[in-house]
């Protein structure tokens, strides 16, 4: 704590101290003011201004320092100056006093305060910014929770000094207003607490409640005036409880547990059912990883006692089929699309269209039904589960040259006869990671462009080293810190079979006697490019086969009629904390809604979309993203739930490492996979989990351990004290606990146990 901290604090504490110590509490006491009252009252008509100024003082530092005694000042303040005057002094005297113990805890305890529960004075602080106001004049009027209590722990927050003040002026004067009137009938009390009356807490009570139900009342006017527009064509009925738009993870979970409770719902898809995830990413791009680990293996095969195998070999040995690698892809593709298919969510009870959705209003959908004709229904409630699209930078020439995309490759490729033997990946985070390391393992010579000083920008530093060197060690080729400019086409080249006929070597004339034919003589367009990259101030070229731009994705937000009933967007669809949009009957979910793009995360937020939508008039969720977990699938795999070391530090909140590394596991060394590392972020001093970052083979299977810890509560202890099978990879993080166990072992303890055995041997 710094030098003038420490001062203040000082001398808040010696001031409390000395209050106590010289028992000055015998002055703020009933028996006392009805004594002294003829005195303080004749002072006062002697010397008005003198006595008003020294009683305001004197009310001020007493709030200050949250010294116990307001509320006989105040009663003094009614007796000595009447009812109008000393309401007046007492309101302010006691806000400013309010004020300056807010002000101290904030300037004394914040800082420290937040570097040790910052994640959750950021819940509380988001909370705070919206109703903060209302809050804070609900206690204010119902004083169940002590003023000087209030003022400190509002200190610890991020409200707003102005807002703490006028807010405070005002709630308190109700309460004031008895108090100071209660002292104008001072020589009739006989006890504090015959001032509040049942009726009057009551009342107080209502006053306290007022604001909350204004709240309400202010978000019902709003959802009429939202709806005014339409309110001419609202149906009386409706065809279905919910429409789902997108057949992807969102949407299918959506309409799957409208299905399970009975509610009438259908689901459009434009595309393929199952959406990005089967039919684009996860699972064609985890078939690809699969069979490059396969090659990697057999290349490496020494490794586990046998002969490698380079199937890359062009020496006589059978090459990599592409094509059936592609085709494996394509299979696994097929044998999961059932489980998304038509005829599973049909027989689920859900009512697939593939066709076109757009909202006409907030109860309508009108569905281009890729056979031909329309079909409009009416419904209660709307889900939406658009997705997403990959990003494609405007860079000068990309669409001349051409490009592919994590949608576009699977198609693509799966043409092509061998695989691209010069590959540019456009992108450094976890799709591109994985794909340029896959495409390496199955021959291509990879270069991977990224415009960050490193890859995969939120993970921790030392992961992403980690990533780097494992895709060099594969042959990537990673420019980090370099700039994509341009694409330009490669120069043609002159007709092979001509040129090799004549030893030309460009457009030089045919030999004496030769009349080489117009398609001789033509340039031959050579397929791909060269990519121009800025580094440093220099300009580099990358001449590719193939550009694969991997450099994120942005969510589909045109052509289903956002636009036109005034569903306000940004780069996703705006949503409040239960999914809902402007229109509450309207909700999005997955990429299109965000904050995550992951699969997992689009069928979490479909559970709350689709519970508010059907049962929202009787209770609605807030979707709860406090433990989300992810994997990016590169070989070490890195997962990570909760808070990384850089999370933690932009955020300010404390926390404490413990580090397991995997190359120390057995099942790890007997499977020659020993690399990695698993990493718990805890709060100090206790076991209680704040984020888990794990890097290894099967890192994001290992991960699932600490996504249910932490969802439930549980710390290290209890991860320690649990059974892992031997030899497992699961044993890494009962190791991790006992990590932490071994940091924190009780050593004075341990000291008085060692001299207990020492007496046990006499």
């Amino acid at each position: 704590m710094k030098t003038n901290k420490l001062i203040l604090l000082a001398v808040v504490l010696a001031a409390i101290a000395a209050f106590f110590a010289l028992d000055l509490g015998r002055y703020l006491s009933l028996d006392y003011l009805q004594q002294s009252h003829s005195r303080f009252t004749d002072l006062y008509q002697r010397q008005p201004l003198t006595v008003a100024a020294a009683y305001f003082v004197m009310y001020v530092l007493v709030t200050a320092l949250s010294i116990p005694g307001a509320t006989i000042i105040t009663l003094a303040g009614g007796a000595i100056f009447g009812l109008g005057w000393g309401l007046l002094i007492v309101s302010f005297a006691s806000s400013l006093g309010a004020t300056l113990a807010f002000l101290t805890a904030r300037f004394v305890l914040r800082d420290s305060v937040e570097a040790r529960f910052g994640q959750r004075l950021k819940d509380i602080n988001q909370g705070l910014d919206k109703d903060g106001a209302f809050y804070l004049f609900t206690l204010r009027l119902v004083p169940i929770v002590p003023f000087f209590v209030i003022n400190l722990a509002m200190g610890l927050t991020k409200m707003r000094v102005g807002v703490f003040y006028i807010v405070s002026q005002l709630g308190m004067l109700a309460g004031t207003a008895v108090y100071v009137n209660a002292g104008t009938q001072l020589s009739q009390l006989t006890s504090l607490q015959g001032i509040l009356s049942p009726g009057l807490l009551g009342s107080f009570v209502l006053l306290g409640v007022f604001p909350l139900l204004a709240r309400k009342v202010i978000a019902l006017v709003k959802k009429r005036q939202v709806y005014a527009r339409w309110s001419a064509v609202r149906p009386n009925t409706f065809d279905r409880n919910l429409v789902v738009i997108g057949a992807g993870a969102g949407g299918l979970v959506s309409a799957y547990i409208a299905a399970a409770v009975k509610a009438k719902v259908t689901l459009v898809e434009a595309h393929k059912m199952g959406g990005d995830c089967l039919n684009y990413g996860c699972v064609p791009s985890k078939a690809l990883i699969k069979s490059a680990k396969l090659a990697h293996q057999m290349q490496h095969a020494d490794r586990y006692g046998l002969e490698s195998y380079s199937p890359l070999s062009d020496k006589g040995q059978r090459p990599i089929s592409f094509k059936s690698v592609m085709a494996r892809v394509h299979a696994v593709i097929a044998a999961i699309t059932p489980h998304d298919s038509i005829e599973r969510y049909t027989s689920l009870g859900v009512e697939v269209l593939q066709g076109y959705a757009k909202i006409i209003n907030p109860w309508t959908v009108e569905i281009a039904i890729k056979d031909g004709g329309k079909q409009v229904l009416t419904t209660r409630n709307i889900v939406i589960a658009a997705g997403a699209r990959p990003f494609v930078p405007p860079l000068p020439g990309l669409a001349e040259v051409g490009y592919v995309t994590s949608d576009t490759l699977w198609e693509r490729f799966a043409q092509l006869d061998e695989v691209p033997k010069r590959l540019v990946v456009l992108g450094g985070g976890p799709i591109g990671c994985e794909l340029a390391q896959s495409f390496a393992r199955l021959g291509s010579a990879v270069t991977q462009v990224e415009m960050a000083p490193r890859l995969m920008m939120r993970e921790d530093l030392e992961v992403s080293g980690l990533v780097a060197d494992a895709l060099r060690a594969d042959g990537v080729q990673v420019l980090t810190s370099h700039k994509a400019l341009r694409v330009e086409k490669r120069p043609a080249r002159v007709n092979a079979a001509f040129a090799a006929n004549t030893g030309a070597t460009g457009f030089s004339a045919a030999p004496s006697g030769a009349l080489p034919n117009a398609e001789a003589i033509q340039p031959v367009p050579v397929p791909g490019g060269v990519l121009v990259v800025e580094h440093q101030g220099a300009e580099l070229r990358i001449e590719f086969d193939q550009l694969l731009c991997a450099v994120g994705r942005v969510a589909r937000l045109t052509g289903y009629g956002l636009e036109d009933i005034g569903i306000p967007v940004g780069k996703t669809v705006e949503i409040n904390e239960y999914l809902q949009t402007i229109y509450p009957n309207i909700y999005a979910v997955g990429d299109v809604a965000g904050p995550f793009q992951f699969t997992h995360t689009a069928a979490h937020q479909a559970w709350y979309a689709a519970v508010n939508a059907l049962f929202g008039d009787l209770k609605s969720f807030k979707a709860d993203y406090s433990v989300i977990p992810w994997a990016t699938f590169t070989d070490p795999e890195v997962a990570r739930v909760g808070l990384n070391e850089q999370d933690a530090l932009a955020q300010g909140v404390a926390f404490e490492v413990t580090r397991y590394g995997i190359d120390d596991l057995d099942r790890a060394i007997a499977d020659s996979e020993a690399h990695g590392f698993v990493k718990v972020l805890t709060v100090p001093g206790k076991d209680r989990i704040l984020g888990v970052t794990i890097v290894g083979t099967h890192a994001g299977d290992l991960l699932a351990e600490y996504v249910l810890a932490m969802k439930h509560g549980l710390g290290l202890n209890k991860i320690l004290g649990t059974i892992h099978t031997y030899p497992t990879l699961s044993e890494a993080n009962k190791y991790a606990a006992g990590e932490w166990k071994r940091a924190h072992q009780p050593k004075r303890l341990l000291e008085w146990v060692r001299k207990y055995h020492d007496w046990k041997r006499g």
